[in-house]
């Protein structure tokens, strides 16, 4: 198994609070295979960057987090990376993308307030 960098887990980390509630929006359908779980999670990472800067999501960020799948999101999420989580702000910036946050939902080792 491949070891994440810190700024890589960060990035995932980040990204995966900022798209955890509209994931769970989107539960159902055909499911996702692994490569295009990685592409998934990738392509989220590269347009929401700017988020760990302290910028607001990008409108293609607030996209990605519209499109993205709880069954990828979720799985990334490990006890040591929920820990860098501020769940306030990944609630502000997933109500900036114009979703609302479930509560007590859970997505890997988080759960929201």
């Amino acid at each position: 198994m491949k070891r994440i960098s810190t700024w890589n887990a960060r990035t995932i980390l980040v990204v995966a609070a900022v798209i955890w509630a509209a994931a769970a929006a989107k539960r159902g359908g055909a499911e996702l295979s692994a490569a295009e779980c990685r592409e998934e999670r990738r392509v989220g990472i590269n347009a929401c960057k700017s988020v760990l800067y302290g910028r607001m999501p990008s409108p293609a960020c607030c996209e990605r987090v519209r499109d993205s799948h709880v069954e990828c999101v979720c799985p990334v999420i490990t006890p040591k990376l929920a820990a860098l989580v501020d769940i306030p702000r990944a609630i502000r910036l997933i109500e900036g993308c114009g979703r609302k946050v479930p509560r007590h939902f859970t997505c890997g080792s988080i759960t929201t307030p």
